[in-house]
């Protein structure tokens, strides 16, 4: 599933090319892609015609489109888009619309299609609600600041942190405690400051925490700086293009390679049906 650094990456390029377009036609192509808009596909059909694209957002691992009246200021929704796990949200001429859910076209004939080829993603009209001072979509009110965004409050985090007393990994892929940081990128922060996902938080000192939140900001940064990373072909840019951070993973999907740091060899563990991957000399689980 992209993480943040994908979907930032996607986000910036809808800024650069649809931010001020109107949408002129819409066309969805497969029910399961508009499933989380209640009214349906005629009601969101309707609605988006003629909106036009003001700009665009980001929380964490949440993508939305804000749209106000043709040639109008008045911002009070937004198109959510749900990437899920191989949702594009493509610019131009595709070249393989086997898996074109949603089609739509901006007033100056640019193509914006939404390709998506496991459908767990999809579009969703929502109306703009104000939280702690910035507006977002109604779904995406329960997810709490990432590290990324300008207002994020690290103190505050840590003295959440403080109180969980369950596995710091766990905690870090909390959307409600802190949100955009996913496995990959969790395994990566923990790897950088030398923690064991499987520590508590709350046994873990202030200052630590501050630091594998810094972590978490610095590798996602650099992940960004480098268009994301891409596994295969479902996560691409508005272009098309797959990232390249993959290359400069220290611990997710390293198991059985050396340490960057100290040449032992890393490990794998079975973590929320899903993997964690760490280095067992500078990592150690936690006794017990």
């Amino acid at each position: 599933m992209p993480e943040l650094p994908e979907v930032e990456v996607v986000r910036r390029g809808l800024q650069e090319h649809v931010a001020g377009k109107s949408i002129s036609a819409v066309r969805v192509h497969h029910p399961r892609a508009v499933r989380r808009h209640e009214a349906g596909p005629g009601d969101l059909t309707a609605r988006l015609l003629g909106a036009r694209i003001t700009g665009t957002g980001r929380r964490g691992k949440y993508l939305w489109l804000t749209l106000g009246e043709d040639g109008g200021h008045d911002e009070t929704e937004a198109l959510v888009v749900h990437l899920g796990m191989s949702g594009q949200m493509l610019l131009g001429p595709i070249r393989d619309d086997r898996h074109l859910r949603i089609a739509a076209v901006l007033d100056d004939g640019t193509a914006l299609s939404f390709v998506d080829q496991r459908t767990f993603g999809g579009w969703q009209l929502a109306e703009l609600v104000t939280v702690d001072g910035t507006a977002v979509p109604q779904p995406v009110a329960h997810v709490a600041r990432d590290p990324l965004d300008p207002l994020f409050d690290r103190d505050h985090v840590v003295t959440v942190l403080r109180r969980k007393h369950s596995e710091i990994k766990r905690q870090l892929l909390d959307q409600t405690v802190v949100s955009g940081i996913g496995n990959i990128y969790a395994d990566e922060a923990l790897w950088r400051t030398k923690i064991n996902g499987a520590r508590t938080a709350a046994l873990l000192p202030r200052r630590r925490l501050a630091e594998l939140l810094d972590a978490a900001s610095e590798v996602m940064t650099d992940a960004l700086g480098q268009g994301g990373t891409s596994f295969d072909s479902l996560y691409v840019n508005v272009n098309g293009e797959s990232g390249y951070f993959e290359r400069s993973l220290d611990a997710y999907g390293r198991e059985g390679e050396p340490c960057r740091r100290c040449g032992a060899v890393m490990r794998r563990d079975k973590f929320m049906n899903r993997s964690s991957f760490y280095c067992p000399k500078c990592q150690p689980r936690p006794r017990g």
